[in-house]
């Protein structure tokens, strides 16, 4: 059966010695009281929480599923998962990071990353009920009404309600502008929806009692295609003036989707016949409010995409050390034992340190990330809340997708180091494979988030953000200059900053004359930006490990820092030439195939 150990050193290394978040946090007057032993202190009881509440609901809340009655519309979660979250609700968990105001903790975006990485290493499918009810939070917290601000966001924070987001229906996916739920106008200022949506996760669950859907529809009048969506909150249960539940409202589950993994999480076919709900923002901006949920669940999503890097690794890393199979091609070296353990491989090794690499590299970009946000919403200086907001913008599909794809790689090389072991259901590899392989799907494929990155981010502002991002790797190189040692990590790192620009002009150039260049290259460049940012963040962290080591340091961690920085930089980040080259052979090989795609 597999485990999990929650990487709590490597955590406080990213946020003390790394990114020095406390500093950087203590400088917004919101957080100007927190201390590292706080921060500490969180992450050490998520960690308790998680490897011994959740973790041991993975495998089996995979084996058993939600069951749906059909006659109630009820849906019954796997075994142990309503008690685990009544306890998640018991510890405060759901308040970590929201406003004070409406009972929450009101910590930093910084340690909430940190939890939801370990939530999601622990149990993917379980975690996903209270990582769509912070989204729900959030949306509403942004632009909902007072009224509604006051009636969902008590409850939301606490956790003793859920939330949603309803947007895909069954004949559209990402193209939300095609979408058909309708919304009537009543008398009383209310709106009757009907329509039927699809892919919802947590549509329906026995964890609260009530849930409050955020639902995408259309207005009577409304404009043809995305300018014409508006957003709505329809709960579960009608909310009465006193704040209690009232009747039960129309928005019903019809089915479960039978899907490859997160078995655990109730994927939804949700139908609303008159279902009331109110307005959320101004009509027919539905979109504009939903984003702010949709970019919170897309840098939530890179975050699964993470937890499952880490936890099969670990597990990986585990067997590798204990199965015996050969001998090393260098002589034994076990000889005691009838074979070597298979961590003597050299390729065993790769795809361990490929997974390590993947997952340390992911989680300082996420934290840098979270980062940037909290600095965005609460930093006093309007300057620096518009740079960080601009970088978390160029960050967030990064993060998105490098993080997701990147897990699908290393969970199927950690299954690779089971063999026949690794396809069987009781070791848990398969299972972290099968729940990694949604990430890259939902909220928006990596596709989409490539074109977002490349269309939107990079050339849309003949890329500003961009030359910001190159602004701070060329510092961080300036400051490494002087020191030799760093060289190994440095050099290509300085390269790549120096081509993406090339790279980035090249595509702009070759799309003013025909835009499907953008779309022909962008998922090539979403992945060289990827290993540019990651890259920064090994020098950060190779810089720090061998000041350490410098200082007198006898601490293993920082030999292992470097050491996976080396393998990073020696074996994943060549990648990016080959990238290059791909995309620079532009559209016409991939839309001058009719003959062969007939």
């Amino acid at each position: 059966m597999p485990s999990y150990t929650p990487p709590l050193r490597d955590m406080q290394f990213l946020m003390h010695e790394v990114h020095q978040a406390v500093d950087q946090l203590r400088a917004m007057p919101r957080f100007a009281d927190l201390d590292a032993d706080t921060l500490n202190a969180v992450m050490e009881e998520a960690g308790k929480f998680t490897s011994t509440v959740t973790a041991p609901l993975n495998l089996s809340g995979d084996a058993e599923g939600c069951t749906l009655d059909k006659a109630n519309h009820a849906i019954t979660t796997p075994k142990g998962f309503k008690e685990a979250y009544a306890q998640f609700v018991e510890g405060g968990w759901p308040a970590l990071t929201c406003d004070p105001e409406y009972g929450g903790q009101g910590l930093p975006s910084t340690i909430g990353t940190c939890v939801g990485e370990m939530l999601n290493a622990s149990n993917q499918a379980w975690a996903m009920y209270y990582g769509l009810s912070h989204g729900a939070y959030e949306a509403i917290h942004a632009h909902g009404s007072e009224a509604q601000q006051q009636t969902f966001l008590p409850k939301l924070t606490s956790g003793e309600w859920t939330g949603t987001m309803c947007l895909t229906e069954p004949h559209c996916g990402t193209d939300l502008g095609l979408l058909r739920t309708k919304a009537e106008p009543q008398p009383d200022g209310s709106y009757k929806l009907t329509g039927s949506k699809i892919f919802i996760s947590a549509g329906e669950h026995d964890f609260a009692a009530n849930i409050v859907h955020l639902v995408l529809a259309r207005l009577p009048d409304a404009p043809k295609g995305s300018k014409g969506i508006s957003l709505f909150v329809v709960p579960k249960f009608l909310v009465n003036a006193d704040g209690s539940l009232g009747a039960r409202n129309p928005i019903i589950c019809t089915g479960i989707e039978h899907k490859m993994g997160i078995h655990g999480n109730s994927t939804c076919q949700m139908s609303l016949d008159g279902a009331v709900g109110t307005l959320v923002g101004q009509p027919n901006k539905g979109l504009m409010a939903m984003f702010v949920m949709m970019n919170a669940a897309r840098l939530g999503v890179g975050n699964q995409g993470l937890g499952q890097t880490e936890v099969a690794y670990q597990n990986a890393l585990a067997y590798a050390k204990e199965r015996l199979q050969m001998r090393s091609l260098s002589g034994p070296k076990a000889p005691d034992q009838p074979a070597d353990p298979i961590i003597v491989h050299p390729d065993v090794r790769k795809m361990l340190l490929t997974a390590k690499a993947y997952a340390e590299g992911g989680r300082a970009l996420a934290m840098q990330c979270a980062l940037l946000l909290d600095k965005a919403r609460h930093h006093p200086d309007a300057a620096v809340r518009q740079d960080s907001e601009d970088m978390v913008a160029l960050l967030t599909p990064i993060v998105k997708a490098f993080l997701t794809d990147n897990g699908v790689t290393a969970t199927n090389a950690c299954m690779q180091v089971y063999g026949g072991h690794g396809y069987i259901h009781e070791t848990g590899a398969e299972q972290f494979v099968r729940d990694a392989r949604i990430n890259p799907i939902y909220e928006g494929t990596n596709t989409v988030q490539a074109l977002d990155l490349l269309g939107r981010k990079v050339l849309a502002n003949q890329g500003a953000t961009l030359r910001k991002l190159g602004q701070q790797v060329a510092a961080l190189l300036k400051e490494e200059s002087a020191n030799p040692r760093m060289a190994e990590f440095t050099a290509p790192l300085a390269a790549l900053a120096g081509q993406l620009s090339q790279f980035s002009t090249e595509i702009g150039v070759k799309a003013m004359t025909n835009p499907d260049e953008v779309g022909a290259a962008a998922s090539d460049f979403l992945r060289v930006a990827g290993h540019l940012v990651f890259g920064y963040q090994f020098v950060c962290m190779a810089s720090v490990a061998l000041k350490k080591i410098a200082e007198g340091s006898t601490d293993p961690f920082y030999a292992g820092k470097l050491q996976t920085a080396r393998f990073y930089f020696a074996r994943l980040f060549p990648e990016t030439a080959s990238l290059m080259l791909a995309a620079r052979s532009g559209a016409a090989v991939l839309l001058d195939t009719d003959a062969a795609l007939a």
